[in-house]
């Protein structure tokens, strides 16, 4: 599918439709297939145990899941989230950054269908795994 968005038009996306979170997330790579986020872990995206807390994994692997579909159908807002199944796997490092490669499979005139892989900047082994499905609103 041909790509409609690119790396400055998806950060620029983020920063008009979501401003809360723009200054966390840095697109860093656009593949054929899905892209690499990058969430900048800051003190509230941790939890006690010296931990990033599960709910900021979560929203790292949504948005990117989110922008890799909009980069195949250009800034549709309203595409939603309508399905996530998320494994914690590991410990993620409190002061390292998380990287998110999203790998789409699917999109079509109505569902999109991806998942998303969650390291600590540097590691190999993944902290988190998620399958994600969205609704595309009708054009």
């Amino acid at each position: 599918m041909e790509r409609k968005m690119d790396i400055p038009e998806l950060q620029s996306f983020l920063e008009q439709q979501f401003p809360q979170v723009a200054g966390e997330l840095e697109v860093v790579e656009l593949s054929e297939d899905g892209l690499r986020l990058k969430l900048i872990v800051q003190d509230h995206h941790l939890r006690p145990g010296a931990t990033v807390s599960g709910p900021s994994m979560f929203m790292l692997a949504d948005v990117a899941v989110y922008l890799a579909i909009l980069s195949r159908i250009g800034p549709v807002a309203l595409a939603v989230t309508t399905s996530c199944a998320i494994d914690f796997m590991r410990k993620p490092e409190a002061g390292t950054n998380l990287i998110c490669d999203a790998r789409l499979h699917k999109v079509g005139r109505v569902l999109a269908v991806g998942d998303a892989m969650v390291f600590s900047e540097g590691q190999e082994k993944p902290v988190a795994r998620a399958s994600l499905t969205y609704s595309i609103p009708p054009k």
